[in-house]
């Protein structure tokens, strides 16, 4: 059974159309005018590698050295010359000595001889092919071969993985444990990165309170400073936490000003919305700052604003938790990217198959919490949801293996239908 195909394009939802004045802009319009708002961050540092685990490569690293260093042995064997292998075989060579990784691997051998090799060991001068145990039997100091090898058979020649001066990672890459390993194995022992993307946060809200409090008539916990200390708590970003702030909008200029002034992104949840409590926009603008985004076709999370404020990008995120969730997994994790000079910022997506059916209104693009089913006869995930109405189902949120991604002119999802889902990385 093959696995569900992934998916490579660049992520959009696939609503092109520029909006009329008034409408809704589309995720991807909206995506497209956070990103051209993104510069990334240029200063840099050179770290020890061991120090680098999770930052941004400032500059591509090259080899220094072909990989492997050298000739070695891919297998546990018998190091042997094929000029040794005339006539029928079986043929019986004299065991001269032994070659372990870490060895020197200079000692000759002799004719009519082999030594004994093991994975990763230097081949000996001479030798032309390694013959693996299981082919051989051991009579005394007699080794007895039963099948003829053929030139260079499990041997790993220098050079065959990488090339001197070859690319080993671009700018831009994170050095995740897989890089790390490969700079490591070339001897790459410090490398330039680009220091890290500050990013301030706060809620608005003067209902809110924190997890562990009693809470009086009308006030509630707040989950969004939890879920954005939670995904930016990444080795690429500084995070800046700001707190909670009332619905006052002296108070919430004084904060957001402050914050641009010390981060390159500020990040907001809740009061962007156009009820006379939702300040952010209008303080925004009374801080000095510009609003690129308002009003997305995405479900959840319409009201949402995208601007700068002084050097600092701003992202007014809803209040509701979910859609808060879903406006940072969609678009405010690509912006923080962006200015960390991320390269490959994609989100992984998989297609599914549609476990359920369901009318719905067109217009928005849907992003739904949402969990994996069993594979179908084709290799291919079924996928179902709970509920559409989850804005504000936190439950569900926590519950959900990813988002399922319904396009805009979409008005009835069918059972079988092919979507495509964004799989959630943090377990």
């Amino acid at each position: 059974m093959s696995p569900s195909p992934a998916l490579s394009e660049p992520f959009y939802c696939g609503c092109e159309t520029e909006p009329e004045p008034g409408a809704l802009l589309s995720v991807d319009g909206a995506l497209r005018r956070a990103l051209a708002l993104a510069v990334p961050v240029t200063e840099t540092e050179r770290l020890p590698l061991d120090r680098a685990h999770g930052l941004v490569l400032a500059e591509a690293v090259r080899a220094d050295v072909s990989l492997p260093l050298f000739d070695n042995s891919a297998m546990d064997g018998y190091a042997v010359r094929l000029a040794d292998f005339s006539g029928d075989g079986p043929w019986r060579l004299r065991l001269a000595g032994r070659v372990a990784a870490g060895d020197a691997g200079d000692m000759p051998v002799p004719a009519g001889a082999t030594l004994r090799i093991f994975t990763g060991a230097a081949i000996p001068p001479g030798c032309d092919a390694v013959v693996i145990q299981e082919l051989t039997r051991q009579e005394g100091e007699t080794i007895e071969i039963r099948r003829r090898p053929e030139p260079g058979e499990n041997i790993r020649r220098a050079g065959e993985d990488l090339a001197f001066g070859s690319e080993l990672l671009p700018a831009g890459r994170r050095l995740g444990p897989r890089a790390a390993a490969l700079l490591a194995s070339a001897g790459c022992g410090d490398v330039a990165v680009k220091r890290r993307v500050r990013i301030a946060y706060f809620s608005t809200g003067s209902e809110l309170r924190s997890p562990g409090t009693v809470l009086a008539p009308g006030q509630i916990w707040n989950a969004n400073r939890y879920h954005l200390a939670g995904v930016l708590d990444l080795p690429w970003i500084e995070t800046i936490d700001m707190g909670s702030v009332p619905d006052r909008p002296d108070l919430l200029q004084q904060t957001l000003e402050q914050a641009s002034r010390q981060a390159d992104m500020v990040v907001t949840t809740g009061g962007v919305s156009v009820g006379d409590e939702d300040h952010m926009p209008a303080v925004l603008r009374a801080a000095g700052g510009e609003i690129h985004v308002m009003k997305v076709a995405i479900k959840p999370g319409k009201p949402l604003v995208i601007g700068r404020i002084g050097a600092a990008r701003y992202l007014g995120l809803p209040g509701n938790p979910v859609s808060a969730f879903v406006i940072w997994h969609v678009i405010g994790m690509r912006i923080a990217q962006a200015l960390a000079g991320i390269v490959e910022t994609d989100p992984p997506r998989i297609l599914v198959r549609a476990g359920f059916e369901r009318p719905r209104r067109s217009g928005r693009c849907e992003f739904l919490p949402a969990r994996l089913g069993s594979h179908d006869g084709h290799g291919t995930r079924t996928v179902e949801i709970a509920t559409s109405e989850v804005s504000h189902r936190v439950a569900l949120l926590a519950q959900a293996d990813g988002l399922l991604l319904i396009p805009s002119e979409t008005d009835r999802i069918q059972r079988g239908d092919m979507l495509e889902f964004l799989p959630f990385s943090d377990g």
